[in-house]
C-alpha cells in the first residue's frame, strides 16, 4: 500500500505511457500523496531516495521494454529498507517477457513489489488505427490506470511472480533487442530526414531518449546508429520530415504534443 511520497519514474515514447503516469499521479494527489515525475531519460537510477515508494513506468517494445530502460531496472540501487515499488506499461498487443522479469530483479535487490499492471493503448509502430479508435482505446487505458491507482492506495494491487512461460519471452525479447541495436539492423531500418520538409527547428534533437540525433546550426538532422526505435521523432517533427520505413502508408500517431516531454 502506497503511504508516502511516490517518485514515478517513466520513460514515454509517444505518449501513452505519459497520459497513464499522469493519471496515476492524479489519483494519488488526490489521496493526499505527493508524487515527483521524472522522465527516465533524464534521471540516474542510483540518485533515488530510497525511503519514497517508487513507480516505474514505460511502453512495450519487441515483447518486453527498450535497452535503455532496461538498463535503468537494472541499475537500481540495492535497498535494506524494503522500498515499495509499483510498474505500470503500455502495448497495443502483448507483451509476456516484463511483469515477471522486473519483478525478479527488484525483488532481489530488496525492494518490496506491491504492484503491475499492463494498459491497453493505441499502437505506435506498424500499423495506425483510426483517430476515433485511437481515442476510444485512450479513455478505455486511463480507466484501467485510475483503478489501478486506486488498489494502490488500498493495498489492493498485485505484482505476479515470473513463470517460465514469462523468463521464456524475457530471453527472446532479449535476443530481439539485440538484433535491434546490431549495426546490420541500424543501417536497414535507418531513419532519415527528408531535407526538403526539415526547417532545422531541432525538436528531434531535443526529444530523442538516448541522444541518436545531431544537428549543426542550421542543417539538417542527422541520425546515428544507436536508433531504439520509440518513434518519437518520427511522430512528432511538426513537419513530418522524418520518415518511419515499418509504418504502414507512413502513418505515425501520437497521444501528446513535443512539448509536453520539453517541459
Amino acid at each position: 500500500m502506497v503511504k508516502d511520497v511516490i517518485d514515478f519514474y517513466y520513460f514515454s515514447g509517444t505518449g501513452n505511457t505519459l497520459l497513464v503516469v499522469q493519471k496515476m499521479r492524479d489519483v494519488f494527489t488526490e489521496k493526499g500523496i505527493p508524487v515527483n515525475l521524472h522522465p527516465m531519460e533524464r534521471s540516474k537510477p542510483d540518485n533515488i531516495n530510497l525511503n519514497h515508494t517508487i513507480g516505474l513506468g514505460f511502453p512495450i517494445a519487441e515483447l518486453s521494454t527498450y535497452n535503455f530502460v532496461w538498463n535503468f531496472i537494472r541499475g537500481l540501487p540495492e535497498t535494506d529498507q524494503n522500498t515499495e515499488i509499483f510498474m505500470v506499461d503500455t502495448l497495443a498487443g502483448i507483451s509476456g517477457g516484463i511483469v515477471g522479469p522486473v519483478y525478479e530483479i527488484v525483488k532481489k535487490k530488496g525492494y518490496h513489489p506491491i504492484g503491475a499492471r499492463e494498459i491497453v493503448m493505441p499502437p505506435n509502430i506498424f500499423y495506425i488505427e483510426d483517430e476515433e479508435t485511437s481515442k476510444e482505446k485512450v479513455q478505455r487505458g486511463l480507466i484501467r490506470a485510475e483503478q489501478y491507482a486506486g488498489e494502490l492506495c488500498t493495498g489492493n494491487s498485485q505484482w505476479d511472480k515470473s513463470s517460465i512461460f514469462s523468463r521464456t519471452v524475457y530471453y527472446t525479447s532479449l535476443a530481439g533487442l539485440k538484433i535491434t541495436e546490431s549495426s546490420v539492423n541500424q543501417k536497414l531500418l535507418h531513419l532519415k530526414t527528408d531535407e526538403a520538409e526539415c526547417k532545422s527547428c531541432g525538436i528531434c534533437v531535443k526529444l530523442c531518449p538516448v541522444h541518436n540525433i545531431t544537428m549543426d546550426e542550421g542543417k539538417t538532422p542527422e541520425h546515428g546508429f544507436n536508433c531504439e526505435y520509440c518513434l518519437r521523432c518520427t511522430s512528432l517533427c511538426p513537419r513530418g520530415a522524418i520518415s518511419c520505413p515499418f509504418n504502414y502508408q507512413g502513418k505515425t500517431y501520437h497521444a501528446v504534443k513535443a512539448k509536453e516531454f520539453l517541459k
